[in-house]
């Protein structure tokens, strides 16, 4: 599987001409141009209007751009996918999904054509039927938490810790990583408290999550640091494959590496490591 990175996915209201000539500038990994949440009913027509012309007009540079529609069963939907499909953006990110059958007519209209899908989940169907949404195949290409619906839906409360959520986190990225896919972490709601975005971003992170979802700018320098690999990671990650690497060492399943015994599935590690530091140094290169 090819590694892209996700550390930084912003929302950006389709309906803020301003917030889409911005978003070209801004230092993160992809972009979710939104049609849904962050648009109020009065202006979905203009929102899809603008969000298309922007994905046509190109602009965004290396960034991965996704439009999110609204859900198919809305007044918007159909209409929103049609005009998605056209404008081509690398990937549509379809809202409230909660089982593989949301996404096998979209999947069905975009095949042949090179955008990915990308899947929403946010309602207690989807949790529970993760497994099958990720296996769902076809363009399906990453999941994304919607952790501010779950809450809603679970008739729960926000919680520092989310240990509320840690359920439905941890068999998400089950579901993504038994199926090779992507999946990014729902927002930080709290934009003015940058100590408890970090230590989420830190959760995140540790859950197995490629990223997060932001909701500002302000978010995104800290959540890259946090979802990259450090010097010192990446220093210690060429250190594993160059030890396995001689030929002394060819076909072990472990060796001895500075007073240690390390395996060949931390070689792995170390490959994914310094992978994902070249393709984040890439994505930063002119």
């Amino acid at each position: 599987m090819s590694i892209r990175p996700r550390r930084s996915v912003l929302y950006m209201p389709g309906s803020n001409p301003r917030a889409l000539e911005k978003a070209r500038t801004l230092p993160a990994d992809a972009l979710i141009l939104d049609l849904e949440d962050a648009v109020a009913p009065d202006a979905k027509d203009i929102a899809r209007s603008q969000v298309c012309e922007a994905v046509k007009a190109k602009g965004f540079g290396k960034r991965e751009v996704a439009i999110r529609i609204n859900g198919m069963s809305t007044a918007w939907g159909p209409a929103d996918l049609a005009a998605a499909i056209e404008a081509a953006p690398d990937a549509i990110l379809v809202p409230k999904v909660s089982t593989p059958g949301d996404l096998d007519a979209i999947d069905s209209r975009i095949e042949g054509r090179p955008i990915a899908l990308w899947a929403m989940m946010e309602t207690p169907l989807a949790i529970l039927k993760a497994g099958e949404i990720a296996g769902a195949g076809g363009k399906l290409a990453c999941l994304v938490m919607g952790t501010n619906d779950l809450i809603k839906e679970f008739h729960g409360v926000h919680t520092e810790d989310r240990q509320n959520l840690s359920a439905a986190l941890g068999i998400c990225v089950a579901a993504a990583r038994a199926f090779e896919l992507a999946i990014i972490d729902g927002v930080y709601n709290d934009i003015n408290n940058a100590g408890g975005f970090f230590e989420s971003c830190k959760q995140a992170r540790a859950f197995g999550f490629d990223g997060k979802t932001l909701i500002h700018p302000s978010q995104l320098e800290p959540c890259n640091a946090v979802f990259a690999p450090s010097l010192a990671d990446i220093d210690a990650a060429r250190k594993i494959i160059a030890a396995f690497d001689l030929p002394e060492n060819k076909g072990k399943g472990a060796i001895a590496l500075d007073g240690r015994m390390v395996e060949l599935l931390h070689a792995e590690i170390a490959r994914d490591t310094v992978a994902l530091a070249d393709a984040i140094a890439a994505l930063s290169a002119p």
